[in-house]
């Protein structure tokens, strides 16, 4: 289990310097073309994962700056961003793409979860190390 617990923070962190590396090397018109896409769900609401955020160019970049200095996950699918891209600001996602986003924000929850344990017996091996 604490293997597996690794492989997916490793990739997640793999994921995020990719996505790092690809905005350092992206060209003035790649950048131009940039889209990003941020969406909120609360999960004790009844309400569907709504956008909170879109945009292309210096938008989209100052997106992903945001999610990364405020380690916010983030995933890169550019056929869902175009999609997504569609909806207006505060619009719920429609049904026929809820899988997919229920696919991304299970698969964030569990790496959240993940980071919470590990966080926890950090600090519980550190108290007992002292």
């Amino acid at each position: 289990m604490k293997q597996r617990k690794d492989e997916i923070l490793r990739k997640r962190k793999a994921l995020e310097k990719k996505l790092k590396s690809h905005m350092d090397e992206l060209s003035n018109k790649d950048k131009e073309n940039l889209q990003a896409i941020a969406i909120k769900y609360d999960k004790d609401s009844k309400k569907a994962p709504a956008i909170v955020a879109s945009g292309r160019g210096q938008i989209a970049t100052k997106i992903l700056t945001l999610a990364e200095e405020n380690n916010i996950p983030m995933v890169e699918d550019p056929k869902l961003s175009k999609l997504l891209s569609s909806l207006k600001i505060k619009s719920e996602i429609p049904p026929n793409l809820f899988k997919i986003v229920a696919e991304i924000l299970a698969f964030i929850f569990y790496l959240e979860k993940m980071a919470e344990k590990k966080s926890s017996l950090r600090s519980k091996f550190k108290r007992i190390k002292k």
